[in-house]
């Protein structure tokens, strides 16, 4: 009998990476019956939605405050579910905080738990390493430093790689090209990517330094052309609305669901940190990196976190071929870097080439499709394995 899987997934990102593990599922057995919570990624790949979690995707103390009850009222939810219903296996994909609800859920339950795209406990929250061993059976490892730290820390772990590559992959199979990219390149324009993030705070929060960085660029160099590559339409429309009349003159096109093509086209791009930068770093275009964050998270977090970058082609390479920078108060100085940076990218030639050879380093090491595929298969051997036993053992294949 095929089985029952309920997937948990919080992000925009995840729910692209989630789709992308149901597509292989259902290659390899297309009987599997998969539910949960998440975004319309899933429920297009085949995934029946209880919730479309991502919809509440919240980030920081604040931001979550507001929703705790709703966010417990889907956790007694999929508790129900699982009570009442043979669910097989939990895949959670990133969205810890409420995640660890859905785990504990689970297991009260007798389910195993698979983590995809487990929380980055190796650069924030090791406190939460005894959560991980209680709840979870099997860590997912996109990233080579979480094989180590959480195999190193008693988790069976299964190294299966980065499921953005599987993304990057796909797209360069059937990537349009945009006749006015190219067209605009003949005629001498050099163009420059512009990512304000995929989750609303992101975008509120950065694209005011980007657009003041946009501009004083232009000043300097009149053939710069920006695409701003929103993830949502009401994204778009927010950074359109931004816009002074003064700047209806700025060469800025605005795009939605184009952000492969752009980053593509683009000589280099601004961009706030997030796993997008996988992308740009498989697609060899140099990128200056910023994060625009308030004080009193930022104060809480460098006692948190001990990681010298944090942007994850930095962390995978032994240097940082993304300038970055974490902007408080002041947006002054992270504006300067975006211009300082954007400038050098496309004025000094030999420094632009340098960081596109270290990135194709980088690319050549671990941009290797495969993941979703790869973590398919665990899991339906993991489960295959796990017949007429209680638990998964670390001797599973």
């Amino acid at each position: 009998m095929s089985p029952r899987i309920f997937f948990s997934v919080g992000e925009p990102s995840g729910d692209q990476h989630a789709a992308r593990l149901i597509d292989e599922l259902l290659k390899i057995d297309s009987e599997i019956e998969i539910r949960g919570f998440g975004g319309p990624a899933m429920r297009e790949a085949g995934c029946r939605l209880d919730v479309e979690l991502t919809q509440h995707a919240v980030m920081g103390l604040l931001e979550v405050l507001p929703k705790l009850r709703q966010f417990f009222r889907f956790a007694e939810q999929a508790e129900a579910l699982f009570q009442h219903s043979d669910i097989d296996a939990v895949i959670l994909v990133d969205f810890p905080g409420f995640n660890w609800h859905i785990a504990k859920a689970a297991k009260k339950h007798g389910i195993p738990v698979f983590y995809y795209c487990p929380p980055q406990l190796w650069a924030w929250g090791k406190w939460r390493l005894k959560k991980m061993r209680r709840t979870v059976d099997e860590v997912l490892a996109v990233l080579p430093v979480e094989e180590q730290f959480f195999t190193s820390n008693g988790i069976h772990t299964t190294y299966v790689g980065h499921p953005f590559f599987d993304a990057v992959h796909q797209s360069e199979l059937h990537l349009p090209t945009l006749e006015r990219f190219a067209q605009e390149r003949l005629t001498g324009k050099k163009l420059v990517a512009v990512l304000p993030g995929s989750r609303r705070h992101e975008v509120e929060r950065n694209w005011p330094l980007m657009l003041e960085a946009i501009r004083r660029i232009h000043r300097s160099q009149a053939d710069v052309k920006f695409l701003v590559a929103a993830y949502r339409e009401n994204q778009c429309l927010f950074c359109r609305n931004e816009l002074t009349t003064e700047d209806q003159r700025l060469p800025i096109d605005f795009f939605v669901g184009r952000t492969s093509e752009i980053i593509d086209a683009s000589e280099c791009a601004m961009m706030v940190s997030g796993s997008v930068s996988l992308e740009l770093m498989a697609r060899k275009t140099p990128a200056v990196v910023i994060y625009r964050i308030d004080r009193f998270f930022y104060e809480i977090g460098k006692r948190l976190v001990n990681l010298d970058s944090f942007t994850l082609p930095n962390l995978m390479g032994k240097g940082k071929v993304y300038p970055e920078f974490i902007s408080v108060g002041n947006p002054e100085p992270a504006i300067e870097m975006l211009v300082s940076s954007i400038n050098r990218f496309l004025g000094d030639t030999d420094y632009s080439l340098k960081v596109r050879e270290e990135l194709q380093d980088l690319a050549d090491q671990f941009a290797t499709p495969g993941a979703s595929n790869r973590a398919a298969h665990c899991i339906l051997s993991k489960l295959r394995a796990r017949s007429g036993k209680t638990e998964l053992s670390s001797s599973d294949p």
